[in-house]
């Protein structure tokens, strides 16, 4: 079984900073690409940021410039640092890993469970 697991999200002023984390468990032989989405009252889930397993980054049009994905493979992490954050972010932030049980086996999608993030003006 494999559970992604997010932490860092809670309430904070406009301007201000806030790290997610993300640690993946579980039995699997290798995390290829790994992501966060976002989801705002009333709103989709949409993409925030994405990093493949070799460290290469991208993002969406809103966030750039001011979040920052990054990975710790040896330790099965993904983080999103966020500053400048407005209310517009405000969401429950997911974390998206494609997981590789097995080498024979292509990656399955998994989802952690949400992080809220609240902005307030």
């Amino acid at each position: 079984q494999v559970q992604l697991v997010e932490s860092g999200g809670g309430l904070v002023q406009a301007g201000g900073s806030l790290r997610l984390s993300c640690v993946v468990s579980g039995t699997f032989n290798s995390i290829n690409d790994m992501g966060w989405y976002r989801q705002g009252p009333g709103k989709q889930r949409e993409l925030v940021a994405g990093i493949t397993r070799a460290g290469i980054a991208n993002y969406a049009d809103p966030v750039k410039g001011r979040f920052t994905i990054s990975r710790d493979n040896a330790k099965n992490t993904v983080y999103l640092q966020m500053t400048s954050l407005n209310p517009e972010d405000t969401a429950v932030y997911y974390c998206n890993a494609l997981v590789r049980r097995y080498v024979w086996r292509a990656g399955d999608n998994y989802w952690g469970q949400g992080t809220q993030v609240t902005v307030s003006s």
